[in-house]
């Protein structure tokens, strides 16, 4: 066994390349591990903790680049060093042109290019808001894709870009599509007339590729970051988000997308609406709707909503959505559930989406439990034990310490995928597969392989399990829809039209064999 430590100074690269990399060279035969990342507190802690750390990476500033590798020679770790320059250069090329400049502070790229008016933020949140700030202060709108930014700093940013007529999305924000560009997690849809603000980030994504599905398109969708609605931010992006949709002359109708928020903030929004001079959907996701607010549409789901955005962009009436029907092919299949097989588990990589199904499976079955829970009674007691019904979000912060996104890596859900579908418990396995700008290129094709282990393993038990899987993109998406349809129902898995019907199929499969 062999170890490899190196510290490159000055040497910045942004922490979803460099997690993106560190997973591609621990595949390499004979790598025991690899990390490649910046030299923050937290990676060095990391390191630390692997026994991968010396007195130089102890030294390292935030701005250095950390390269660990312990392998089965020094040869091979050489090897490893070498693929990090030729991954990284790969990285480099990719679409880049020849005018690209590389500005090391946001205000010399203002002073370079004066009509930059956005900031897409992802560095290390200890840092983040000192570039929020500073962006501001360079009259730019900021999407602050970090996490791990203070309450007292998200209030302090959103405060100072209200003065200023300017939007902060996050922290934490993932999607955002502004005058029809994709940021960060988003996808491609046709541009029309219906204008969003949402405070989570897969819901906003499913809401927007629904309205796509429906033949709508997507004036403006903006982030404002999981925390605005609380208390403490009192919902500030998202009002100003609702003012200038309603200012906007190319959107017509307004949805509004959120967990449920606080009261006193849910009274304030609401409050907003009510003077709207354009029709308003309103999806809290798990709260009471139907409140009488003029010009409001209480949407019950984030299926609800899109359809009803549509409807009222092409001057449709609202109807009631047709009664659910589970496929007659997964009823019978279902037929052949040992009684012992009587559980949902879901590993989503969207958290809007793992709530919504949470929300869903606890109107019918009881006890449910999920790491996203708010009820007390509803949280996971050990993130690694399922019991009972158990939705996991795996995008969570207490899965990606020092580790991609799963949406950017979904492989990383592969050994709790083989662990819950061996699970003589386990009656379905439900499963999100996101695609669009920032995702994993073959999100399908990662989990196939775990997919069918555990299809084997289970026969070979004398048992067999079903698995349910909903596919968040657009025929548009790079990744190929049908493409990824295709290979996930090759493999058995039943593909649903939204994750709510994916939920549907799922209570279907448990409750109605």
């Amino acid at each position: 066994m062999a170890d490899l430590i190196c510290v490159r100074q000055n040497a910045y690269y942004d922490s979803v390349t460099l997690m993106t990399l560190s997973n591609k060279l621990k595949k390499m035969e004979g790598v025991q591990d690899a990390v490649v990342s910046m030299a923050t507190d937290m990676n060095k802690e990391l390191l630390a903790g692997i026994n991968l750390s010396n007195a130089e990476v102890e030294a390292a500033g935030a701005n250095d680049l950390l390269i660990a590798v312990r392998a089965d020679s020094d040869e091979l770790c050489q090897q490893v060093s070498e693929q990090v320059d030729v991954l990284l250069a790969a990285n480099g090329k990719g679409g880049k042109k020849k005018t690209e400049q590389t500005f090391r502070t946001i205000a010399q790229a203002k002073g370079a290019e004066p009509e930059l008016n956005l900031a897409v933020i992802s560095v290390a949140g200890k840092y983040a808001a000192r570039e929020a700030r500073q962006a501001l202060k360079n009259d730019m709108h900021v999407m602050l894709f970090s996490d791990n930014v203070t309450v007292e700093q998200e209030k302090e940013l959103k405060e100072m870009a209200h003065e200023k007529g300017l939007l902060v999305m996050g922290p934490d924000c993932g999607t955002a599509i502004l005058n029809g560009v994709g940021l960060c997690f988003a996808n491609q849809v046709r541009r029309g007339d219906i204008g969003m603000v949402g405070a989570s980030g897969t819901g906003l994504q499913e809401v927007t590729v629904l309205v796509d599905r429906l033949g709508g398109g997507v004036s403006q969708a903006i982030g404002t970051g999981g925390r605005d609605l609380s208390a403490d931010i009192g919902g500030r992006m998202m009002l100003d988000g609702i003012d200038l949709l309603d200012a906007d002359e190319a959107t017509r109708v307004i949805v509004l997308i959120s967990k449920p928020p606080v009261k006193e903030v849910a009274d304030k929004v609401l409050a907003r609406v009510a003077r709207c001079k354009k029709p308003v959907v309103v999806c809290f996701i798990g709260a009471a709707g139907g409140e009488d607010v003029p010009g409001a549409v209480f949407a019950k789901s984030l299926d609800d909503a899109a359809r009803k955005a549509v409807a009222l962009s092409k001057g449709q009436a609202l109807e009631e959505e047709a009664p659910f029907q589970a496929p007659a092919a997964l009823l019978e299949a279902a037929k052949a559930l040992a009684p012992g097989q009587k559980y949902i588990r879901g590993l989503y990589c969207g958290g809007t989406l793992a709530s919504e199904a949470l929300y869903e499976i606890a109107k019918e079955c009881s006890p449910v439990y999920s790491n996203v829970a708010k009820k007390p009674e509803q949280k996971m007691k050990d993130l690694a034990v399922s019991e009972a019904h158990t939705i996991i979000d795996l995008g969570d912060d207490a899965f990606t310490v020092g580790r991609p996104h799963p949406m950017i890596e979904p492989e990383l859900r592969n050994d709790r995928l083989l662990a819950e579908a061996l699970d003589p418990e386990t009656a379905v396995v439900l499963l999100d597969f996101e695609l669009g700008y920032g995702s994993h290129e073959d999100p399908a094709g990662v989990a196939l392989e775990a997919i069918r282990a555990a299809q084997e393993k289970n026969l070979a038990a004398g048992r067999k399990v079903l698995f349910v899987g909903y596919i968040l993109g657009t025929d548009s998406d790079f990744q190929n829809y049908a493409a990824q349809r295709a290979a996930l129902e090759e493999a058995g898995v039943v593909v649903a039209g939204s994750n709510l019907d994916a939920v549907r199929m799922a209570l279907a499969a448990v409750n109605g064999r």
